[in-house]
């Protein structure tokens, strides 16, 4: 089916949302809990299949929504739809800091491989299902694990994650070495594999890891400056219940602090 063709707009900076624009009769499906408003005339359904139009057999639905809790998101989809005579907005926002990416799937040859969870919402008739990792040990050690989602169609669909996104071209040939956990998403052309971190000394001490991903193109790649796991380590590193130290960990109103509330 073809892809609604919608209007967007991103707002903010590091917790961004987009409002996406209707016509009459457009609809753009979400994952689960990220609506953050919707205009009047604007309604709202859960739908097995990503249509919402129930055109599919029973179990041909039951089977897409397996394929999408296993590429991480829920088993139901929600539809927003415009029921109204006049254009109508409807807003949704990442669940954690960082970056939304619109990605036109035209422009991606139809389809797209991305990292679990990384949808956001996408207009109707776009399809999210589950792609696997062709290599057992990208699949172990490249950070993404075996199952990743694959978004195909011909129209928009809006991709979020932490840090800043950034995208990369890559020549027929041309490899890319990046960091566990840094690739968002890429084209099905680009070959995904991993790669040993060279010499024992670098990869006992250099602290980066023993593995790299290593990308081949021809392709484009969407990177992350900072994957979500890696921040959530850090602000459970830095708690004091973990052991951290508090903001004013050297001052007398730092002790008194957490004498005050508890944390001492």
């Amino acid at each position: 089916m073809k892809a609604d063709e919608i209007d967007y707009q991103l707002i903010g900076d590091d917790l961004q949302g987009v409002i996406v624009t209707l016509d009459p009769e457009e609809a753009v499906v979400a994952e689960a809990g990220a609506m953050m408003y919707m205009q009047d005339g604007i309604r709202m359904m859960t739908s097995l299949d990503m249509t919402g139009r129930g055109g599919n057999k029973l179990m041909d639905r039951l089977f897409s929504a397996g394929k999408r809790v296993l590429a991480g998101d829920s088993f139901f989809v929600t539809i927003f739809v415009n029921d109204s005579t006049m254009r109508r907005d409807v807003a949704f926002a990442s669940p954690f800091p960082g970056k939304i990416q619109a990605i036109d799937l035209k422009q991606w040859r139809g389809t797209i491989i991305a990292q679990k969870d990384a949808f956001l919402c996408g207009a109707r008739g776009v399809d999210v299902s589950i792609a696997f990792a062709k290599r057992i040990g990208a699949g172990f050690f490249g950070g993404e694990g075996f199952i990743l989602q694959k978004l195909t169609g011909d129209g928009l669909v809006f991709l979020h994650a932490s840090g800043t996104l950034t995208e990369m071209n890559l020549a027929p040939g041309e490899i890319l070495r990046v960091d566990t956990g840094c690739l968002v998403a890429m084209e099905p052309t680009v070959n995904y594999d991993i790669q040993m971190v060279p010499g024992i000394k670098t990869a006992l001490f250099g602290g980066e890891g023993l593995f790299f991903v290593q990308l081949t193109g021809p392709g484009r790649v969407i990177l992350q400056t900072l994957p979500f796991s890696r921040l959530a380590d850090r602000i459970i590193a830095a708690s004091p219940r973990a052991g951290g130290r508090r903001v004013g960990e050297g001052s007398v109103l730092g002790a008194l602090g957490g004498l005050l509330d508890g944390d001492r």
